[in-house]
């Protein structure tokens, strides 16, 4: 994406007047134009509904040559993404809504902007469309949240070869050098000590695509302590336990929950949260060669619970086990973790909604509020301790995934509560990390989903 600032303040620069209507508004609103406008208007079909744009020519005498029109629900109550289709089509320019200032709209304004050129050897950035608003202090915290939201899409667009487990440690290495944090990465025969489940998963990779887990901190150190984990699996072939083609055509993506966990924490440390993070990320290819983890071995986790392997496409749970028995361990205020798990639950709520599973309902209640104030509402399913027993083993602990095919999402939940320590306030995130389909501001392929609710959760729970 161009690197100029898509969100500038008005300082009365010249600037393309942006104007937003309605259907149910339009035909009062298109009195005030002459009969040249309206019939330009019409030739473009405009009539007022949702994410509709037109260019009118200006009347003559009045400035700029030109004036840009969209269609939103209500003009007087924005969402993120009401002026997401105008910041798709319109030229490059500098632009100011007419009559009153855009809100929420300033994110999709940016999403909309976003283009991955980085594999496109043909490419060439795009020009800025860039957005005037007199509340200057709305500019630096709307901008850093859409960078937050493309890095997410940055990260998972791109290539496994490209993004394995090397790639994002040097990820968490760029946090370090700009936040002034702490990296402690474990691999090779530490982490098969230390973390057995993530060695276990990631063992039969290639070399350089070797497992291993990044643990950042950051902030001071009597600060309540606040745990974020993501999956990191840069690619899922489902093990021996092998997916179809169709299956592991987007398992690039199964490192989205580390992506939102990355991004999280770089909104977390760029607004100097009064808390003592702890990020860690256990990153892995899940891979298939000779010593390939196998249906029917047991592996004992870094909490000591032996696991049964039923199936070695369940693997993202695995390494969570591990990550969140870590996090666990600093005795965090509050313990959130982003992955890609579960198939049930993009069944069960499609790819827009991401499953929210709490243990305090307080906890849940915030983030579906937070989510619903900003475009990014979770949906909360149950961690029912009646489904518990589909976990048990005759020879382990507990079994990885069972057979019946019953509240899948739930179970993995479940699955990986065992790991977390008792009475921490623990958040889960089942998302999806890919839109398969673009709308305004939202174009197809990597996506956040449930980084804003927790975001803005975060900052009404610890103050920023």
């Amino acid at each position: 994406m161009n690197d100029t600032a898509l969100i500038q303040p008005d300082k009365g620069q010249n600037a393309t007047d942006l104007h937003l209507v309605n259907d149910a508004g339009f035909a009062d609103w298109a009195k005030g134009l002459n009969d040249g406008q309206r019939a330009m208007l019409e030739a473009q079909n405009f009539t007022g509904k949702g994410y509709e744009t037109a260019i009118v020519p200006a009347t003559p005498g009045e400035g700029n040559a030109w004036f840009a029109v969209g269609g939103v629900a209500d003009p007087d109550s924005l969402s993120s993404w009401c002026l997401a289709r105008l910041a798709e089509v319109l030229p490059a320019g500098t632009y100011r809504l007419k009559g009153r200032e855009p809100g929420p709209a300033l994110h999709g304004w940016q999403t909309a902007q976003y283009k991955n050129l980085a594999f496109r050897s043909d490419a060439e950035a795009p020009g800025a469309r860039v957005l005037l608003t007199q509340n200057a202090k709305a500019i630096e915290p709307a901008i850093a949240e859409a960078q937050a939201v493309n890095l997410v899409r940055r990260l998972v667009d791109t290539p496994p070869e490209v993004m394995g487990p090397a790639g994002i440690e040097a990820e968490f290495e760029a946090l370090v050098k700009d936040h002034d944090a702490r990296l402690e990465v474990t691999r090779g025969d530490q982490l098969e000590q230390n973390y057995p489940l993530v060695h276990a998963v990631g063992r039969a990779a290639a070399r350089h695509h070797a497992p291993r887990i990044m643990h950042l901190t950051w902030g001071k150190k009597d600060a309540p302590v606040l745990a974020i984990v993501g999956k990191g699996v840069t690619f899922d072939s489902g093990g021996l336990d092998i997916k179809s083609s169709t299956g592991m055509a987007l398992m690039k993506k199964d490192m989205g929950g580390a992506a939102h966990a990355i991004a999280l924490a770089k909104l977390v440390m760029q607004h100097n949260l009064p808390v003592r993070l702890h990020l860690l990320v256990p990153a892995v290819e899940n891979a298939i060669s000779g010593n390939a983890l196998r249906p029917g071995d047991i592996v004992k986790s870094r909490k000591g619970l032996t696991v049964e392997i039923t199936n070695t496409d369940a693997e993202g749970r695995l390494i969570l086990a591990d990550a969140l028995d870590r996090a666990s361990e600093e005795n965090p205020e509050l313990l959130i973790d982003f992955a890609t798990l579960t198939g049930a639950a993009r069944v069960a709520l499609g790819p827009d909604y991401p499953a929210l599973m709490t243990r305090r309902d307080e906890t849940a209640e915030a983030l579906i509020s937070a989510g619903k104030a900003h475009d990014d509402e979770p949906w909360r399913l149950p961690l029912p301790a009646l489904y518990r027993e589909w976990l048990d083993s005759p020879l382990a602990d507990c079994i990885n995934a069972p057979t019946n095919g019953f509240a899948g999402a739930s179970v993995a939940g479940l699955f990986l509560d065992q790991f977390v320590g008792e009475d921490i306030d623990w958040a889960h995130f089942d998302t999806y990390a890919w839109r398969p389909t673009a709308r305004p501001g939202r174009p197809k392929g990597g996506e956040a989903y449930g980084l804003r609710a927790s975001w803005h959760m975060l900052r009404e729970r610890f103050g920023a």
